[in-house]
């Protein structure tokens, strides 16, 4: 499996823990993410190529990184194919994948230590989507409206 991986510098010591711990598992990485701890950069360059690639079908998952998530999952949202889920707890990495089949996990930097992220990740990457009802949900978010709104 193929796993693609973009942060900006707030994200870099996480993304470098996320590395290795899926490496040792058998996962394979695309990095799109910024390898320095002391310079700050704009997170939508390094999101931008990581949501293309898994819009485009080139990896299973993304893992973005940003100081809040936020901006990183807005960004990623963009693309048609992707449903990035901000998540900062096993809780919501469950139902990510579960109700929302989310295919990019957007992570908080600020507010996730690293003895919790692994977890986090690794449970986002073991959840199977359960279908169903959540399936005509999730099919209608990208529903377009034949009239204007408004």
């Amino acid at each position: 499996m193929l796993i693609a991986i973009g942060s900006d510098h707030t994200g870099v010591y996480h993304k470098y823990l996320i590395i290795n711990f899926l490496i040792q598992k058998g996962y394979k990485i695309k990095d799109f993410g910024f390898s320095e701890y002391n310079r700050k950069v704009d997170y939508p360059d390094f999101v931008h190529p990581t949501a293309e690639f898994v819009n485009k079908g080139k990896a299973n998952f993304g893992i973005i990184i940003c100081g809040s998530g936020n901006g990183a999952a807005m960004t990623a949202n963009k693309y048609k194919k992707i449903r990035a889920a901000l998540v900062w707890k096993k809780e919501i990495a469950i139902l990510a994948r579960k109700h929302n089949n989310a295919n990019i996990i957007s992570l908080p930097a600020r507010f996730i230590d690293k003895n919790k992220i692994i977890k986090i990740v690794e449970i986002f990457l073991e959840t199977n989507f359960e279908g169903g009802r959540h399936k005509i949900r999730i099919e209608k978010i990208h529903k377009i409206l034949s009239s204007s709104v408004g």
